[in-house]
């Protein structure tokens, strides 16, 4: 049904524009004498079409339109104006206003007939270009979830490929994306901004695809050489990921450099300090050392979890960002959660098990 809302203060005009309209199939009349009533109407009813009558008492058709135009998705509502005054002036005013068509008094039956016709045909159209748009902003966002959904997979398969040559379990960059997750909401970031860690974080150490068994699996500890080696990981992850479209890898091509550069500056591959450390650097530092010490490996056993966030806490500002410390241990129960809930060796999803304990988030 569409609704034609009919404004003119003359009792006799809104009979017979009612019964005019009354013949045309599928059309509902509202009308009122009074031009603030129907723009109360307005605000819990959208009408498919106005005859709004220029010369009225309290506000004229021009102010009625003005309201009506700022009302909130009646800005191409059709509006046709009808007036007795033929000045063209009072057209000009109309049109920038926003009228849509006009009527001239004494009106014409069959006019007023095709024309309210045609006016509720334009905006049949208006709605359906609408549906239209709509309908193709949500297959263009389906698509776009589709690409992200396989950027995603190809990440975790990427991912994998190092867990392959490295003593590290799968279940290490599940939770060591979790724990930066979770730093991440406590600091206060965007959501949109906590999920991309969540996604990008496995990534840390693809790099270690390039180094030698013989230094990745060796038991004991590294020499000053062999250590040199293995610290080309970053740059080869960053190498690796570099350069791509994909805001997910480009991220994550940052996060695989940086992970391991030091609040202090004593960090590697290139020694930056500070706040000079790209923030998810930084989380991720936190959250990789953390599941590193808590996480069993052939050439050392795991450490006790409150042993490895003593040294954190240690560590806090020095080799740890203060804010991401503080972040990690107001979490405390969450990362307890998470580091029991994925103990098992396997490579699963990165739903988000646990939830920060606070909404009240420290800055970042």
């Amino acid at each position: 049904m569409a609704n034609v809302l009919i404004v003119d203060d003359t009792q006799t005009n809104l009979i017979l524009f009612r019964h005019l309209l009354a013949k045309i199939e599928n059309v509902v009349s509202h009308c009122f004498e009074d031009p603030l009533a129907a723009l109360d109407w307005c605000q819990t009813h959208t009408p498919d079409l106005v005859l709004l009558d220029y010369m009225m008492p309290g506000i004229n058709g021009i102010e009625f339109l003005k309201r009506f135009r700022q009302l909130p998705g009646f800005e191409d509502i059709p509006v046709a104006i009808i007036t007795a005054d033929t000045e063209m002036g009072v057209r000009y005013q109309s049109l920038e206003a926003g009228a849509t068509d006009f009527l001239t008094k004494p009106v014409d039956k069959t006019e007023l007939t095709v024309r309210v016709k045609n006016l509720l045909t334009l905006r049949r159209h208006q709605l359906d270009l609408a549906d239209r748009a709509y309908w193709l902003s949500q297959e263009v966002e389906k698509a776009t979830a589709e690409i992200r959904d396989r950027e995603k997979d190809a990440i975790l398969r990427l991912s994998k490929a190092a867990e392959f040559r490295d003593p590290e379990t799968g279940s290490h960059i599940v939770r060591m994306a979790q724990y930066a997750r979770l730093i991440a909401v406590r600091m206060g970031l965007p959501t949109a901004d906590c999920n991309l860690l969540l996604e990008t974080a496995p990534m840390h150490d693809i790099g270690k695809v390039g180094v030698s068994d013989a230094i990745l699996l060796k038991p004991g500890k590294l020499d000053e050489a062999e250590f040199k080696i293995m610290q080309d990981h970053t740059r080869i992850g960053f190498s690796l990921l570099n350069g791509s479209d994909s805001p997910l890898l480009q991220l994550a091509a940052q996060i695989a450099l940086t992970h391991h550069e030091k609040f202090d500056g004593s960090g590697y591959p290139n020694g930056i300090a500070g706040e000079n450390i790209p923030l998810f650097g930084r989380i991720c530092a936190v959250a990789d050392v953390f599941d590193a010490l808590t996480s069993e490996r052939p050439y050392k056993k795991a450490w006790p979890v409150e042993k490895a966030k003593a040294l954190l806490i240690e560590e806090r500002g020095r080799h740890f960002d203060p804010v991401c410390i503080d972040a990690f241990v107001a979490e405390w129960p969450a990362v307890l959660e998470i580091w029991t809930h994925y103990q098992e060796d396997f490579f699963g999803g990165f739903e988000s098990i646990p939830q920060p304990s606070s909404e009240g988030a420290s800055p970042c």
